[in-house]
């Protein structure tokens, strides 16, 4: 079963028209200092992720590999072909954040960034501007009855978009990458409704739309801020959010992976702001508390120092498990299993938890755990199983959410791109 499959199953719950949540928290999550300790982990992660990115991609078209082995004993590919368009758009981020932390030489991630716009523009397939999911990494060729993805081709665009502004002197890469966006026709996707279709398989739309709320926030903002193709201000309006009370917490989502309430923060800044709705930012902060107060709430071996799921691998297979709300209690089975991007990914809404549990994995199970690119995907200490892979939407979460948490850097750069402002003026945001 595919994540998105996985999603709509769990969708559900009762809508709240013009919720005016979490008024009055107090916590400011990014308070938190960082201890030395705490940096020297983060950098290492960072490091391990970024590397992920520079080694399992294609040095000639800059696709990187939706998964690799996760204990390989050097950085060469091991001959899969299935490149993911979401994990390359993390890796035009990472590749940004190598740059500034010096994993790379300026000169090598240019020449990488510059590759990987070229031949997403000039050579892979596209259909009205937006990518295959999957796509063979040497031929370009669509990956076996992959489908156009709207969410996907949304998450490659938010890496295009903060290399833009990065390298904003570099004015191939400006072009290239300004090109990349404003050939996509956002309003074809909508295929006659208000919300997108989940997208095209075929020749033909899915039934199914992004039309409830998850990670979609960054597709509704990217179509709303388009120069060439905008969709109208109303669509930010027509996807429901549903309201789930759980354990005291009452927020937006429920029954979710947590990814869901990370992968639109990993690169718009909701902090400070809200629409007539919600205090996004906030609502992240409360998903995460529900999280770590749905896991605790299943017992051993689920404690302080070891919580966290979300959709991954396990010893059975790919399972988009979820959590709190009115989805299925642990949608997938939860069997004991930590996955390490849960927490990495939320390390900015709730820092000093999330460094806890990071800390914590690292110094008891890294060596069976931690290999050449950080943690693997997912594992089971108890019954001795750890993934021998990763998975590079996952290394991309937990390394965009960790610099964001250091530095603010990925914020403050995507930000710097006017269109991100006028979509969330269209959307109607404001300061709070």
């Amino acid at each position: 079963m595919r994540r998105r499959e996985c999603l709509r199953l769990m969708a559900g719950a009762v809508l709240l028209p013009g919720l005016r949540a979490f008024e009055g928290f107090a916590e400011g999550p990014l308070d938190a200092t960082l201890s030395k300790a705490d940096e020297a982990f983060l950098e290492e992660m960072e490091r391990a992720g970024c590397l992920y990115f520079v080694e399992q991609a294609s040095p000639a078209n800059g696709q990187v590999l939706d998964r690799a082995a996760a204990f390989p004993t050097d950085g060469k590919r091991d001959g899969r072909v299935m490149a993911s368009i979401a994990a390359t758009g993390f890796g035009l981020t990472a590749l940004c954040i190598s740059e500034r932390r010096g994993f790379q030489t300026r000169a090598m991630v240019l020449d990488r960034v510059r590759r990987t716009l070229r031949y997403h523009l000039e050579v892979l397939r596209q259909d009205h501007g937006f990518l295959y999911h999957f796509n063979d990494i040497e031929t370009g060729l669509p990956y076996r009855n992959t489908e156009v993805s709207p969410i996907d081709t949304s998450l490659f665009l938010c890496g295009v978009l903060t290399a833009r502004a990065h390298f904003h002197e570099d004015a191939e890469i400006v072009g290239l990458a300004t090109k990349l966006y404003e050939r996509v026709d956002w309003p074809w996707m909508l295929n006659g409704g208000t919300t997108f279709a989940m997208g095209v398989r075929d020749g033909k739309f899915i039934d199914a739309r992004w039309n409830h709320f998850c990670e979609l926030m960054m597709l509704y903002l990217l179509a709303m801020g388009s120069p060439t193709h905008p969709i109208p201000a109303s669509s930010w309006e027509a996807w429901t959010r549903p309201v789930t009370k759980y354990a005291g917490f009452t927020f937006i989502g429920g029954g979710d992976p947590i990814f869901v309430h990370q992968y639109s923060h990993a690169w718009y800044d909701f902090r400070k702001k809200r629409d007539q709705y919600a205090d996004y930012f906030t609502n992240s902060v409360i998903a995460t508390k529900a999280h770590e107060a749905f896991c605790l709430s299943l017992g051993k071996p689920y404690s302080v120092d070891y919580w966290g799921i979300s959709a991954s691998d396990s010893q059975h297979g790919y399972v988009a498990w979820g959590g709190p709300g009115k989805g299925p209690r642990g949608f997938g089975g939860i069997d004991g299993s930590v996955v390490p991007n849960a927490t990495a990914g939320s390390l900015p809404f709730l820092p000093a938890a999330c460094m806890r549990v990071q800390r914590s994995l690292k110094e008891k199970y890294g060596e069976e755990a931690w290999g050449r690119y950080g943690f693997c995907d997912a594992f089971h200490p108890q019954v001795g199983w750890y993934d021998p892979d990763v998975l590079g939407i996952d290394l991309g979460i937990s390394v965009v959410m960790a610099e964001n948490l250091r530095s603010g850097f990925v914020w403050e750069t995507f930000g710097r791109n006017t269109e991100v402002g006028v979509a969330m003026k269209r959307a109607g945001f404001h300061a709070t």
